[in-house]
């Protein structure tokens, strides 16, 4: 079972936080929302295993964000696109549980999901197709450097 921390609830299940989010959404209804979710990972290559924290976004836009955090840890992550590949694979994987949980508001919700690669970087060549699998499983996908869900987010809890 994926468990999730928020800063203010504490330790959540995945069907905690969709309740959270139906909650914060019914109590400012008029509000705009975007609902984010973005996987950062950061490699410890002495022993071959990488770090994947996985944030789910509640966006009030204009009136600040709530997240829920997913770490895990995976052995054997030698190289860098199966990294890439494994954060879209976790953000999909998240997008879709998430979305049954909130099955009941699912005509109000559109999910993001923000990938943690670039034009910039060695990653710019995988994203065509990562971008094409995201789309391809009904999110809409966002790259540096508007992806703050996977970039910033995800990012600040990878090293801890």
């Amino acid at each position: 079972m994926m468990m999730f921390r928020s800063p203010t609830l504490g330790t959540l299940t995945l069907a905690q936080v969709a309740d959270d989010i139906i909650r914060e959404r019914r109590l400012h209804e008029a509000d705009r929302y975007r609902l984010i979710i973005g996987t950062d990972s950061q490699p410890r290559e002495r022993l071959h295993e990488a770090t994947f924290v996985t944030a789910v976004i509640l966006h009030r836009v204009g009136h600040g964000a709530r997240y829920y955090i997913h770490k895990e840890h995976h052995s054997n992550m030698r190289a860098l696109r199966q990294r890439m590949f494994t954060e879209a694979s976790l953000s999909i994987q998240t997008g879709g549980i998430l979305s049954e949980y909130l099955q009941q508001d699912a005509d109000k919700w559109h999910i993001e999901v923000h990938l943690d690669i670039g034009e910039a970087g060695e990653t710019k060549q995988w994203i065509r197709e990562i971008v094409a699998w995201i789309e391809a499983n009904g999110y809409e996908a966002h790259i540096k450097p508007d992806s703050f869900g996977a970039s910033k987010v995800a990012d600040r809890y990878t090293k801890s």
